[in-house]
């Protein structure tokens, strides 16, 4: 009888169906997948609204993307980085950030390389790798503080090491690391001959005085960088599913290679619509910040109020709870509870970890907070029985 191949046998359904699908049963606030319940700016939606009605573009888009959105992308790494990027040569356009990592690991990364992953990661960093044959090699941040063990890291580099995937801000933690981390990781891309594939979705999104450095940055990194990101986590279109790659022309010519097999191009009306929010005036992305510092002093409210701990996230959307004090079995376990019993909706971080780290996320929850305030608030309502 036929089979489904092997490369995908033993995946299952990803925990972010399963969890969207009981939340719907049970009627729960979904607090899970990364997804804003509300929408856009009305003048980028405008945008996309007005290019899908000019009569030009609603066929293919040139394969690397745009040239007006592809001079936007290197526009924005200018203006809020001070980078200068080749916009016909070094930008790739892709169909989201999950689509521009695989191009890149496709693109740059041989059979039986070694790639370093920082656990938590992102659930598809580790699918994308055995396709390609690569072997992930594993560091964990430690709880609380979420912060690496630079022995462990150093441990980790190796001849065989061909790149590592930095994620900052990071999901599902929250991190954002400090510039001596990053020059940590920089010495040691560099002393191993390392590309780095910078996963920088959560740019414009830190709290406080925290402030995001791209690895593409930091001194003798931009060669070997290629940095990814997307319209969707910036702009609250998570469903246009638009991104795009960026670095030197050598290592993009790669992942180019790959994304022209891959998708071979993205959609082409929100191209029209990114160029146009990626101009954006500084004003945009402070009252961004603003609109989520709200919500994140909301979600770590509703937190406490449920007897749960955890470090407010210096970036991103998301915070890790240790639930430990109110709950007894694992995170798996938790989430299912969570979402029948008390009607709120979380991700066990579990799946962000290889096997012999799981524990490390066992008695943790991650939280979205990318809702609307009175969703926010209704969820604390409900947490608060935990406590109680």
């Amino acid at each position: 009888m036929p089979a489904i191949a092997n490369r995908v046998a033993a995946l299952a359904t990803t925990v972010f169906s399963e969890i969207n699908d009981l939340a719907l049963e049970h009627n729960a606030i979904n607090l899970g997948q990364g997804r804003p319940d509300f929408d856009a700016p009305p003048d980028i939606v405008a945008a996309e609204v007005a290019a899908l009605q000019d009569g030009k573009h609603n066929q293919y888009a040139p394969g690397t993307g745009t040239l007006s959105m592809r001079q936007a992308v290197a526009n924005h790494a200018g203006r809020f980085y001070n980078l200068d990027i080749d916009p016909k040569s070094g930008v790739v356009v892709t169909a989201g950030a999950t689509e521009g990592i695989f191009s890149s690991l496709l693109g740059l990364v041989n059979q039986g390389d070694e790639v370093i992953l920082i656990e938590p990661y992102f659930d598809s960093y580790v699918p994308n790798l055995h396709w390609i044959g690569a072997k992930p090699v594993y560091v964990p941040l430690h709880p609380p503080t979420w912060t690496l063990d630079p022995d462990e890291l150093r441990a980790a580099f190796s001849p065989r090491t061909r790149a590592i995937i930095l994620n900052t801000p990071q999901n599902p933690t929250g991190r954002v690391f400090t510039y001596d981390e990053l020059k940590l990781i920089a010495d040691l891309c560099i002393e191993y001959d390392v590309i780095c594939i910078a996963d920088d979705v959560y740019e414009h999104l830190t709290f406080g005085e925290t402030r995001h450095i791209p690895m593409a940055t930091m001194p003798g990194m931009f060669e070997r960088t290629v940095t990814v990101s997307s319209l969707g986590k910036s702009y609250s279109v998570t469903g246009w599913k638009l991104g795009w790659v960026y670095g030197p022309p050598a290592l993009v010519t790669g992942v180019l290679r790959a994304h022209q097999f891959v998708t071979f191009a993205a959609h082409h009306p929100a191209q029209a619509a990114a160029a146009y929010a990626l101009s954006q005036p500084g004003t945009y992305y402070e009252d961004f910040l603003t609109m989520y510092t709200v919500k994140r002093d909301l979600m770590m409210a509703a937190l406490d109020g449920a007897g749960l701990k955890a470090t407010a996230p210096e970036g991103t959307y998301f915070v890790m709870a240790d639930f430990s004090d109110v709950f007894d079995g694992d995170d798996v376990a938790f989430a299912r509870y969570l979402t029948r019993e008390i009607g709120v909706a979380c991700i066990p971080p579990g799946v962000f970890y290889c096997p012999e780290h799981g524990e490390i996320g066992r008695h943790f929850a991650r939280f979205a907070f990318c809702k609307g305030d009175d969703t926010l608030r209704a969820a604390g309502e409900r947490l608060a029985q935990l406590k109680r």
